[in-house]
């Protein structure tokens, strides 16, 4: 039994072709990938994520049981300040890659992905709870992410607050529209824009109201090519518990002390990595799809595999992901994709596809 967000209605009262995601019933589209896409790269778009998980620890050891459970380092959050991290195995493998929000001193929400809710919570359960037992908000949420250009200054229009002076990574309560909410300015577009955070009930209410100031419904085709052109993982293809941070390019995270895995992160960065994960694009014809074989040359044994790849509709060529060895991961390095028996010519480059013009 698929389970159903708070907005599952209003998907199917748009037209949206909904299917199942991570155990959740959501809308892949609703008028087209390609015109979301641009809805959002171009003006503003809204998604549905109220599938994600919010986990809280709350009491005098909280910010230590984070700590314990996240890579990155909490000790440097402040009040309204959040920050993205891996959790991880003993042995370095990615639990989940998730977001910390420091509401006070002694309350942290953590914002998990939607197929990991139940495996993550048990997990925190077990291993912080002598610190800080967690609770599990997750169904008691809606959470609506409004992302492009345009974004800021629609929900400003719905605010009874400023909002445009909230830097990257901060986040404040407001009323929009009249609907108490928490505004992250944070995303998985490579957009400016905020994740809406407001009660399960009155979620309805908000989404409304965001379509109705000029926001464009976009589901989650549009948010996976949009996050592909930013370079932006995404668990279950790009990293899970067979890779680290170290080896996924997330080493800019593994900055605490005392969380599970350091031991083995640190061996393995004083060992040198065997293999990393990079970006290329296509130079020539064929799509790199998830799963695909990586080759040094036609014709050779594998030496790795597409984790994502897609066309990339704002760049108007082929961009992907995967892992190779490290020694075959510079930019600049051409290697070849096999596309279903035919090969594809792909470059390495460094950094996201696509970056935002700033402001």
């Amino acid at each position: 039994m698929l389970q159903k967000t708070p907005l599952n209605d209003a998907h199917r009262a748009l037209g949206a072709k909904m299917v199942p995601f991570g155990g959740w019933d959501m809308p892949v589209q609703y008028t087209g990938i390609i015109d979301e896409h641009r809805a959002v790269r171009e003006r503003a778009g809204a998604f549905d994520v109220s599938h994600m998980g919010e986990i809280v620890f709350r009491g005098p050891r909280a910010a230590a049981a984070v700590q314990r459970l996240v890579t990155n380092n909490v000790g440097k959050l402040v009040d309204g300040a959040a920050m993205y991290t891996c959790m991880c195995y003993e042995d370095g493998g990615i639990v989940d890659d998730c977001i910390v929000y420091r509401r006070a001193d002694d309350d942290y929400l953590i914002v998990v992905n939607a197929s990991n809710i139940a495996k993550d919570f048990a997990w925190m359960s077990e291993r912080a709870g002598d610190l800080s037992a967690p609770e599990d908000q997750s169904a008691q949420t809606g959470l609506v992410a409004v992302q492009g250009p345009n974004a800021p200054a629609l929900l400003q229009s719905l605010a009874d607050r400023d909002l445009l002076s909230v830097p990257s990574f901060h986040f404040v309560s407001a009323n929009l529209a009249g609907v108490p909410a928490v505004l992250a300015r944070t995303g998985y577009t490579g957009e400016d824009g905020f994740e809406v955070f407001t009660a399960a009930e009155r979620t309805r209410e908000l989404w409304d109201a965001v379509l109705a100031a000029g926001a464009t419904p976009a589901g989650l085709g549009a948010r996976d090519t949009l996050r592909l052109e930013a370079k932006l993982s995404l668990y279950g293809n790009d990293i899970d518990q067979t890779t680290t941070p170290l080896e996924a390019g997330l080493g800019w995270v593994v900055k605490g002390e005392g969380f599970i895995g350091e031991d083995a992160l640190r061996k393995q960065k004083a060992e040198g990595l065997q293999r990393k994960l990079v970006g290329f694009i296509v130079r020539g014809r064929g799509i790199a799809r998830h799963d695909y074989p990586i080759l040094a040359r036609e014709g050779e044994a594998p030496i790795g595999k597409v984790t994502s790849g897609t066309t990339a509709p704002t760049l108007g060529y082929a961009v992907g992901m995967g892992y190779v060895p490290t020694a075959m991961s510079p930019p600049g390095t051409m290697l070849v994709v096999d596309c279903r028996g035919k090969p594809a010519p792909v470059e390495i480059v460094a950094g996201p596809f696509y970056k935002r013009k700033a402001a």
